[in-house]
């Protein structure tokens, strides 16, 4: 068993990414598959492949409720498919207590932690994140921030700080820490 292997084999099944719009988290998980030799899932675009319509769609003519519904049932098709990936989850999946348990029953939970100038530089402009077109996009993300990261940190079993450091360099630290855990479990 090769290296990669091995960090692989360190995973429960899945390696499910949290964290807020703009942290990489499916720009980060693309490296981490490809270290780790494994298939990628992006919760969003397999809802919008699934339902046949964008997020932003599915939000203003279903409301944000029905597309939470929505993560939920696509979190419990992917544990129970049962397949080692990794897998990018959307910002407000873990808001509910349900899609936690839900994600620590089928793998391992690693928080990409960003800080909220962070997320502004990367995102200032972008129209196609619907809880940021507001009037003050700024004040909206340190206020969600505030809201939702108790709750990424309470479900992780990995937190990474995200700033200033690549895609590669996450995905790296997060593998090597995956092999950490195999080593300490044997």
């Amino acid at each position: 068993m090769n290296e990669r292997q091995k960090r692989a084999e360190g995973c429960r099944k899945a390696i499910f990414l949290t964290g807020f719009m703009g942290s990489g988290k499916s720009t980060v998980g693309r490296q981490l598959s490809r270290r780790l030799e494994l298939p990628f899932t992006d919760m969003d675009s397999r809802i919008e492949k699934e339902q046949k319509k964008s997020i932003t769609d599915i939000f203003a003519s279903e409301g944000e409720e029905a597309f939470r519904r929505m993560e939920t049932q696509v979190l419990c098709a992917i544990r129970e498919e049962g397949v080692r990936r990794v897998v990018s989850t959307g910002g407000g999946l873990p808001m509910r207590e349900e899609n936690r348990r839900i994600m620590k029953e089928a793998g391992t939970v690693v928080f990409l932690r960003v800080r909220p100038e962070t997320v502004y530089a990367r995102l200032q402009g972008d129209t196609t994140r619907p809880l940021l077109q507001k009037a003050d996009p700024r004040a909206e993300i340190q206020r969600l921030l505030s809201e939702r990261n108790p709750f990424y940190e309470e479900g992780a079993d990995l937190i990474v700080d995200v700033d200033s450091r690549t895609p590669e360099e996450l995905a790296e630290e997060i593998a090597a820490g995956f092999l950490r855990k195999d080593l300490e479990t044997e």
